[in-house]
Parts: structure tokens; C-alpha cells; sequence
């Protein structure tokens, strides 16, 4: 029988909390034992990936044709980490994985391999290209976007990924991430994260950007405090980027169940009401900021 998950606090991550500035690439180092996170939420995240593959494959796989190298490159990395790390949750025999919590197996041969690691594991994955105009997405398996959608992603650039995100094109920020990809080498594995407050639990957010929601007493309940955990690595084959998301979204209401939920809400209170207009207009949150933000000052 399985050893049972362990069961992961809320508010595992906590980017708000002075470590990390929003709308910085606040890079840091990790070992390969924490690259990928398989958690209680494993199977329900997968079962969602399922779900959004069966509705519409396009919507959250694209992969240009000349990547089948790389992908399975991909496959055989997140397979070989699983195997050394995280035998708990995947067991793994000649050409397959078997999810030790329900049972299904999973063929290693399945194309497109991007496809089938992207169903072995929580995070999203995309690979990145150098071109002429710098990186440039090629491919990609995103279920779990945060306000953006993959079909209009593929094939751009950096800078044209990151349009309309502030301070990135024409700031610093855009010149140290181009930077860093060049730089990048294959014995370097960093992460760096990102936050946001979203109305509902839905691990599939593609609408657009920028999107505002206004909050009342009741609906405040309801928030999610939405992180995304993100890694990057040169891959040593191909010499392209392997860029990894994970999403963990922490119910707000949770918060005044924590033993240090005042410094979590005074941190988290601190950096929203820190942003600027723009990154607010960004983020959905400039109706919903100061609701949020005396919600928080009340804890």
C-alpha cells in the first residue's frame, strides 16, 4: 500500500512576505530534490490536465516541428527526477509510470513526449529557443496559465511574451532576463515566483490580463491567493531552456486559521499596497485592493 502524501500547509510559498519584490526577476538557486513538487493535490491537478486535454488539445499544447528532439529530452529529465526523488508518488517500471495513489499507468513511448511528462507532474512546461529576435517559445504544454493563453504565446519572443507586463519591455528587467538566458548554464537550476489574488479556485485562468474584480463581504471568502513557482535550466542536449510553472492557490479564508496569520496578512497586505497603479490595473485588482488590503489589516 502507498505511503499516504504528506499534507502540505497552506501558504507553502510566500513570495510577499519581503523575499521576493513583485515585478522583479528575484532569481535564486535550488537543488535538483525540490525542482518539481508533487503534492496531496497531485492526482486532482492531473485529472484537471485530462480534463482541458480532452476538451481542447490546441488550447493548451502547442509544440512547433522541429522539437521532438528537445521534448523528448524534457520527458526523459522530469522522468529521471521523478525515479530519484519522489518514489513515493510514482513508481516506475521498464517504459512506464504507474501514480502510486490511483493506479494509472502511463507509457513513456506516448508522443508528443512533452505531452505525456506534462502528465506526470503538476507543473506546466515550456521550452524556449534562441532565434533571431532572442528566445522564443516552441514549445509548450500550459494548463494552469495565469490570465494568458498559449495560442497567442507560441512562437514569440520574450519581449512579445511580456507585452504589456510592466516594467519589463524597455525597463530593466526585460535586458536582465535576456541576459540571464544567454548566461544560463546547463549546471544551473533557479527559481523565482510570482503572486496574485484571484475571485475562484480554477487552476485554468487564459483571460486576459488586466481583468478587474470588485469584492464584497461575502465574496471576499471566496478569494484565492494564487502563486506561481517558477524554474528555469538550460537543457544540456539540445542547449535550449526548460521553463517550469507551478501554481499553488491558498483559499484566503484559510489565512485566519494559521498560527502566524498576522505576519503572513501584514506582509501580504504590505506589498499590495505597495504596487503601483499599473501593476495593480495588471494584476484585476484596483476595484478589489483596498477591500482586500482592511480584510487583511483586520487580521
Amino acid at each position: 500500500m502507498p505511503t499516504p502524501m504528506p499534507k502540505d500547509p497552506p501558504f507553502r510559498h510566500r513570495p510577499y512576505d519581503g523575499s521576493t519584490r513583485p515585478f522583479t526577476v528575484g532569481l535564486k538557486p535550488i537543488g535538483d530534490e525540490v525542482w518539481l513538487e508533487p503534492d496531496r493535490f497531485l492526482n486532482v491537478h492531473l485529472a484537471e490536465k485530462d480534463r482541458l486535454y480532452a476538451q481542447d488539445l490546441s488550447a493548451v499544447f502547442r509544440a512547433e516541428d522541429d522539437t521532438a528532439d528537445v521534448q523528448r529530452e524534457v520527458l526523459d529529465l522530469v522522468a529521471d527526477n521523478l525515479v530519484r526523488f519522489h518514489p513515493r508518488t510514482h513508481a516506475f517500471e521498464k517504459g512506464s509510470v504507474t501514480l502510486t495513489e490511483t493506479g494509472r499507468r502511463i507509457a513513456l513511448a506516448e508522443e508528443p513526449a512533452l505531452l505525456t511528462a506534462s502528465k506526470l507532474v503538476q507543473e506546466d512546461l515550456v521550452v524556449m529557443r534562441k532565434g533571431v529576435d532572442g528566445y522564443r517559445l516552441v514549445a509548450a504544454s500550459v494548463c494552469f496559465p495565469s490570465s494568458w493563453r498559449l495560442s497567442e504565446k507560441i512562437g514569440r519572443s520574450m519581449s512579445g511574451i511580456h507585452e504589456g507586463v510592466p516594467d519589463f519591455n524597455g525597463a530593466r528587467m526585460g535586458q536582465v532576463v535576456e541576459r540571464l538566458f544567454e548566461n544560463l548554464t546547463t549546471d544551473q537550476l533557479v527559481c523565482r515566483f510570482n503572486w496574485s489574488i484571484y475571485p475562484d479556485s480554477n487552476l485554468h485562468h487564459p483571460m486576459p490580463e488586466g481583468i478587474p474584480f470588485t469584492v464584497t463581504q461575502e465574496s471576499l471568502a471566496r478569494l484565492f491567493l494564487r502563486v506561481e513557482r517558477q524554474t528555469l535550466r538550460r537543457l544540456p542536449g539540445s542547449g535550449d531552456i526548460l521553463f517550469t510553472i507551478r501554481i499553488h492557490h491558498d483559499p484566503l479564508a484559510k489565512l485566519a486559521e494559521q498560527e502566524d496569520r498576522k505576519r503572513i496578512a501584514s506582509d501580504l497586505r504590505g506589498q499590495l499596497m505597495n504596487l503601483t497603479e499599473d501593476q495593480l490595473d495588471y494584476k484585476g485588482l484596483v476595484t478589489a485592493r483596498d477591500e482586500i488590503a482592511a480584510t487583511l489589516a483586520r487580521l
